[in-house]
């Protein structure tokens, strides 16, 4: 795959025009906006300490350029999913700050303990049985070592549930040889602020602490973090919220937009009834209709739901995407736009002031998590701090 120099420290004008005109489509990534969200989240977490969750390659949006600027911002603790992940940022993260702790939230993978211990990453122990490997491999070394502890309070995914927490309670040496640096716990519904389960979640936490050694509690994701203080206690977990996507989908968002998108026109042309667009004929002409084919498709992580519902921006002008959104290729009717300013070559706008990645998800019926991390690879990347 052709690949592209990335961009910095330019003004998104200046960069498009200095990408390489091999570029099919452009993806630009405001650092400083990550930046102003981190503090902006900071403040509304009253100012208590604050770790960055960038799993999925930083939402999609390259870690090894956002986790930096994270860690500029203040963030001590850096959450991943999977441990090739941790394993692929640590050095980066040792570059930028001596005392960064790096947690892999998937917990610990049989097997690999040793990987965990030699690069200083902090495995998240999802139960009992990894509790007890840990424990094994730290008694095995000969010395006890640091680890998340992650309680399930109600959302029966990973995390130890009620029966393996009173397992602990009867038995707190089952601990012994373990430090734990954090106990954890996520919230299901926390972007719904009545939702019952909030409550619920939080008493089955508190509760479940009580069988455990005291260390710092980290229960809030982005949402969570304005459910107000009673849920706040020690360490925020922000994620999508960091990348631009509204934590509050009831309200305006606090957050800044992170990224824009633009994707090349690659053809215009004139069509009329009863001529269909794109596969399975899904959008057929009433009457003369021009069309421009743009360079983006679901194989760039612009969804194939987008079809027929979506819309993007030619020239300032709003224009609905026609036809089945294809694997490279995505159709606009850009018949009220005027001819000059659509032609090959020129950009159509995917994401802007206009669309956010909320905007985008709604039309695509899905939410701005799955938009951020599909962003596919296919984009020239331009950051912008």
């Amino acid at each position: 795959m052709t690949t592209f120099p990335t961009t910095t420290d330019v003004t998104v004008e200046t960069a498009l025009s200095e990408v390489s005109p091999r570029a099919a489509g452009v993806l630009t990534v405001d650092l400083a906006a990550i930046a102003e969200n981190y503090r902006r989240l900071k403040s509304a977490f009253l100012e208590k300490a604050l770790a960055a969750v960038v799993k999925a390659d930083g939402y999609g949006l390259g870690a090894e350029r956002v986790a930096p600027v994270l860690v500029k911002a203040g963030a001590r603790s850096i959450f991943v999913a999977q441990l090739d992940e941790a394993l692929e940022l640590r050095p980066l993260l040792d570059r930028c700050h001596p005392a960064v702790a790096l947690y892999v939230l998937n917990g610990l993978m049989p097997g690999a303990e040793a990987d965990y211990a030699e690069h200083n990453i902090l495995p998240v122990l999802n139960s009992l049985g990894e509790i007890d490997a840990w424990t094994a491999f730290c008694r095995a070394r000969g010395t006890a070592l640091p680890a998340a502890v992650h309680l399930d309070s109600g959302m029966c995914r990973l995390g130890l549930p009620p029966d393996e927490v009173e397992v602990l309670r009867g038995d707190p040496e089952r601990l012994a040889g373990l430090v734990p640096t954090c106990i954890l716990s996520h919230l299901a519904c926390a972007d719904e602020p009545g939702h019952p389960m909030n409550a619920e979640q939080l008493a089955a936490l508190k509760a479940a602490l009580t069988a455990l050694p005291r260390a710092p509690v980290s229960f809030c994701n982005s949402s969570g973090i304005f459910l107000g203080r009673d849920y706040h206690f020690d360490l925020g977990r922000p994620g999508v919220a960091l990348y631009g996507v509204n934590p509050t989908p009831e309200a305006p968002s606090p957050v800044q937009p992170v990224v824009q998108l633009r994707a090349k026109i690659l053809q215009v042309r004139q069509i009329d009834a009863p001529q269909s667009v794109g596969y399975g004929a899904t959008h057929r002409a009433t009457g003369p209709a021009r069309i421009a084919t743009v360079a983006a498709g679901y194989a760039d992580g612009y969804l194939r739901s987008i079809s027929n519902r979506g819309h993007a921006w030619v020239a300032g002008h709003q224009v609905p995407v026609v036809g089945r959104v294809s694997m490279d290729l995505l159709a606009l009717d850009v018949t009220g736009v005027a001819p000059d300013a659509v032609r090959p070559g020129l950009w159509a706008e995917l994401l802007n002031g206009e669309q956010d990645v909320d905007a985008l998800a709604r039309e695509a019926g899905t939410i701005g998590y799955e938009i951020l991390t599909s962003l596919g690879a296919r984009y020239h990347r331009v950051y912008l701090d």
